[in-house]
């Protein structure tokens, strides 16, 4: 076929496609040898749907994958820095690029590349050449770059959010149509390509520009003319930088092409070709959906898949039909429903509310899912007038009343028979039980996720309905809106919250059916059972419970530390020689840098100096002019100051909840990697410690009336875990002596006998055993004690050769985690370590995470053990649980059952390893009581 008018080409970025695959899938490799496999599986698949997909009237009648080509481009002769700091591949990703090229290959789909040129390039040419034909084009990619060919019949599709890329969402990005996106991005630069661009211009300034001055050159040719001195002065001294920066973000479309169009006309596989070729990957279910598809006699099928090994794919394409979900909208057609969950035995449901706060939040309404795409929607407080932010507060008619719908849900939402499926069950729980119903049993599919993917990828919904069902929900921004316009829930239509909200209990209840066999073969069904489902319900009281805060406590401690912060300014403009901006990080460069004169400092794209935390713990430790280091210091103190007034004791008071008094925290399972609870909205995990005026911060959290607060913390448990998994026998010895184990520890290797043990020799050899557990480094552990690095680096040295178990656990760990891609904790929790193969600034970290993984992961999970544990031991008693905070747990508490308090939850959490570990080393707990948290703790 002649190429021309009423050909359609379409243009599939291959390189995209194997990200998103690499990136999609836990790791898998091929059973029969271990090669790694998981790209190319997820890329055949994306292939596959992409061909069964594309069949019919509108059909692609020529097709061609384009891959970039290993070697550099002429790109890198114009600037060499092009791309120079773009991360190398991951090992496991290297070898399956020729399998992806075989692959499309084996899909009887054109694969291309040209050596010295990129992708895009080729796509670009091939886009003007087809166009030039007469034909239409559609680039399957969402990369930014290749939007500057949109137009004249070239348009983009998104595969991932399935929508269309023209030139209004071309617009909506850049701010100018495609044919000036050139100019804004060579204005704008990018940091992950290395192209330099103007400094201190992004792309909403560079779109104002080129609208003002119609293209970039007439911009440079007047850039003398603008008004703002930084603008002017960015364009007139990097105006030839400028320029490069263009010719590297435009697409070559005079790139050779040593092929005809002709030559890419869509191919039906052939089956003696793609059938072998998936054998030979082992892609046992996907060979036989392409033998389906292409009809291949059941005979010959067999005979192709009878030696493929079963190995994990991507979940196969799952139809959602929103026609299909009810609104239900009576009593009856409800009873209908409440009879399917009693058939069943279990259900998917989630709430539509009017806030992420559960605890400020209104029910809009329920979605309920019984089998897949056997989905309703329950509306309840939908006000009229849809999507308009005024409109009307009375409730849109022919919803049901809030009570007939808890009537008839109530008794099956708390039948112990029937199994209740949620994502984030926390939080719609909470929804129910501020109505009065407890929700149970419970599954919930986030947290199936976070047991078996932990560091692998996010857990939330749309994520985990990508990744395993290969379908994008209906995202919530269209519905809501965003900035001023935005609306709540309850102002969405009827018709389309049903659509949304049906949807997303059915992806839960399809998660669900996938996740429950996955569980047994990751191995993590334990983890799930003991760790993580059960502690839905324990942090739901606590946070409903919340804890009271003072909120004249906190006015009167701002009003201390902005007396403090003002005498501190004037300590470091005397200091500085003159008054300056102290929150000003560009001034306190200037002064550090250009006044003091002190060597190192650093100037980045804007062409400030870099002034962060780390910039001044090193002057302050190592700063070679007196003042510097006391100037470095001082705006530290002025920092920490701030900080502490904006984000605790300004910011707390505005979480005081008007009804209940108290601050009402919300905590995230599935937050770390290690299984430590993240605590958010306000976070109260972080109030600083270390500091007076930190410390001073947890007075305003205070117990009511004839109450105590009690808190009870873990004595050093990361150290105690160290000693067991690394079997260090003098650390083992030393707590079980009960020793100091800071002075034991400085005694050992400073040689310093324990009567003659001072505070800062104590003081340093802590700073040493917790760092070493993070994997510190001597430039870590210099910052933290303001000393010099080589001191640092020889107190670690002197560690490693006092306790050399530590080195080898160390070694072991690293070890493991290269091996099997990650690491446990002593009960079974799986942390991901895809990093720990990486090369580059990013390898060290991967590493001390990879080595601090398992201890601080099995500190969590017995904190975890205990706290799910806590409500059956302290039954009986007037004490409720109010926070987790790393390795302590905080009682309010009866006066009258303070003693007995603090005897049942001291003995839960030191045996909470039981009987599941048997630690060498005896967990210790410390208590404490007053009427606030400071005097507790």
């Amino acid at each position: 076929m002649t190429f021309g008018k009423g050909c359609h080409l379409h243009l599939i970025d291959g390189s995209a496609f194997i990200f998103r695959a690499y990136h999609a899938l836990p790791p898998l490799t091929r059973k029969s040898d271990g090669l790694p496999i998981g790209a190319v599986a997820g890329f055949c698949n994306m292939l596959f749907r992409y061909v069964e997909n594309n069949k019919g009237p509108d059909a692609p009648t020529h097709v061609a994958v384009i891959f970039d080509h290993s070697s550099k481009t002429f790109r890198n002769e114009i600037y060499p820095a092009y791309k120079a700091n773009r991360p190398e591949l991951p090992e496991d990703l290297r070898p399956q690029f020729p399998l992806t090229r075989e692959a499309t290959r084996a899909f009887n789909i054109a694969c291309i590349e040209t050596e010295g040129y990129e992708a895009d390039d080729i796509i670009a040419a091939m886009s003007c050449k087809a166009r030039n034909a007469g034909g239409r084009v559609t680039i399957i990619s969402s990369d930014k770059d290749l939007m500057q060919l949109i137009g004249d019949g070239v348009v983009m599709f998104d595969a991932m959010k399935n929508k269309t890329i023209d030139r209004d969402e071309v617009f909506e990005k850049f701010g100018v149509g495609p044919d000036r996106v050139v100019d804004v991005q060579a204005l704008a630069g990018d940091s992950v390509d290395n192209v330099p661009g103007a400094p201190g211009i992004g792309i909403k300034t560079a779109a104002l520009l080129i609208q003002e001055y119609g293209d970039l050159e007439t911009l440079l040719a007047r850039a003398g003319e603008i008004k703002q001195p930084k603008r002017r002065e960015a364009l007139v001294n990097n105006a030839e930088l400028i320029r490069i920066s263009k010719r590297l973000v435009q697409l070559d479309c005079d790139t050779p092409l040593d092929f005809s169009l002709e030559s890419l006309e869509v191919r039906v596989p052939d089956a003696e070709v793609i059938l072998p070729f998936l054998n030979v990957m082992e892609f046992r279910t996907l060979t036989k959906r392409v033998a389906d598809s292409l009809k291949v006699a059941a005979p010959v099928a067999a005979l192709l898949t009878e030696t493929a090994a079963p190995v994990a794919t991507p979940a196969e394409a799952l139809t959602f039909d929103h026609a299909s979900y009810e609104a239900v909208t009576t009593p009856e057609a409800l009873a209908v429903w409440v009879a399917r969950i009693r058939e069943r035995g279990y259900v998917a449901f989630d709430t539509e509310t009017t806030s992420l706060d559960e605890m400020r939040a209104d029910l809009v309404g329920i979605s309920l899912c019984v089998d897949a795409g056997v989905a309703c929607y329950i509306p309840i407080g939908h006000r009229q007038g849809g999507g308009d932010l005024f409109a009307s507060d009375s409730l849109t008619e022919g919803q049901l009343p809030l009570a007939e719908v808890l009537a008839q849900l109530k008794p099956v939402l708390e039948d112990d028979a029937i199994l209740k499926i949620a994502q984030n069950m926390k939080y719609d729980a909470k929804i129910m039980a501020r109505l009065g119903v407890q929700v149970a049993p419970i599954a919930d599919t986030m947290l199936m996720s976070y047991a078996m993917h932990g560091g692998l990828h996010n857990h939330g919904m749309d994520e985990l309905s990508e990744r395993y069902l290969s379908h994008t929900p209906i995202p919530i921004k269209p519905l809501l809106g965003s900035g001023k316009s935005a609306v709540t829930f309850d102002r969405v239509g009827i018709a389309d919250a049903v659509k949304y909200a049906a949807e997303d209990a059915d992806v839960t209840l399809r998660l669900w059916q996938k996740f429950q066999p996955m569980l047994h073969r990751v191995g993590v069904t334990t983890v799930y059972e003991t760790l993580e489902r059960p502690l839905v319900p324990v942090l739901m009281q606590m946070e409903m419970a919340g804890v009271q805060v003072d909120r004249n406590t906190l006015s009167r401690m701002s009003s201390a530390f902005a007396q403090k912060m003002a005498a501190l300014e004037a300590e470091i403009h005397e200091l500085a020689g003159g008054p300056f901006n102290v929150g000003s990080p560009k001034q306190l460069g200037e002064i550090l840098f250009d006044r003091l004169g002190l060597p190192g400092g650093e100037k980045g794209k804007t062409g400030a100096y870099a002034t962060g935390a780390d910039v001044l713990e090193d002057i302050a430790a190592e700063g070679v002019v007196e003042a510097g280091r006391t100037l470095a210091a001082r705006v530290l103190d002025w920092r920490q100051l701030s900080k502490l007034k904006s984000t605790y004791t300004d910011a707390l008071q505005t979480h005081i909840h008007p009804d209940t008094g108290r601050v009402h925290t919300s905590y995230s399972i599935a937050g770390a990697n290690t299984g430590r609870l993240a605590s958010t909205d306000p976070n109260l995990q972080n109030i600083p410690v270390r500091s007076e005026e930190g410390r001073r911060i947890r007075e305003a959290f205070v117990a009511p009336v004839g109450r105590v607060l009690v808190s009870l913390d873990y004595s050093q448990i990361e150290l105690r875990i160290l000693a067991h998994m690394a079997n260090i026998p003098a650390l083992k010895q030393a707590f079980t002596d009960g020793l100091d184990i800071h002075a034991m520890t400085a005694s050992e290797m400073f040689n310093v006998p324990m009567a003659q043990m001072t505070s800062d020799i104590r003081r340093q050899a802590k700073a040493i055993n917790f760092g070493v557990i993070y994997g510190i480094s001597g430039f870590g552990l210099a910052r933290n004690l303001r000393i010099p690095r080589a001191e640092a680096q020889g107190f670690i040295d002197r560690y490693f050769e006092r306790f050399p178990g530590i080195r080898a656990y160390m070694d072991d760990t690293i070890a493991f985690a290269k091996a099997n891609g990650h690491v446990q904790t002593l009960f079974g929790r799986k942390i991901h370590t895809p990093e720990i193969n990486a090369k580059g600034p990013g390898a060290g970290f991967a590493k001390r995470a990879a080595i601090n993984a398992p201890i601080q992961g099995t500190a969590a999970d017995v904190i975890r053990r205990a706290m799910i544990r806590m409500p059956a031991a302290i039954a009986g008693l007037d004490a409720k649980m109010l926070l987790q905070v790393h390795d302590e747990l905080l009682f309010e508490v009866a006066e009258t059952d303070v003693e007995r308090l603090i005897t049942a939850a001291k003995h839960t959490m030191e045996t909470a390893a039981d009987p599941a570990v048997k630690l060498s080393v005896h967990l210790t707990v410390e208590a404490g009581q007053g009427p606030n948290w400071a005097a507790a703790h």
